[in-house]
């Protein structure tokens, strides 16, 4: 919970890295909290919540892989 939570804090930094643990919590954590607003979304038939938390998370989800994507190369091999 503490990556979901991280990555959140972080939620407009692309610069920098994040480990590899850091993306796969937050989308382990971020499906899980979907499908629990998802499914009081239906059961309350106000679709409006599900929609707001989708859109309160895609900046940090976009963030967060784009300082994943900031690999250091791999060295030439000869």
């Amino acid at each position: 919970m503490k990556w979901y939570l991280l990555v959140l804090k972080k939620y407009a930094v692309f610069e920098g890295r994040s480990r590899r643990s850091e993306l796969w919590y937050f989308v382990l954590f971020d499906i899980l909290i979907a499908m629990a607003v998802l499914f009081i979304s239906q059961f309350l038939r106000f679709q409006i919540i599900y929609t707001l938390y989708s859109l309160a998370v895609l900046i940090p989800s976009i963030a967060v892989a784009v300082r994943r994507m900031h690999e250091q190369p791999e060295r030439e091999r000869v």
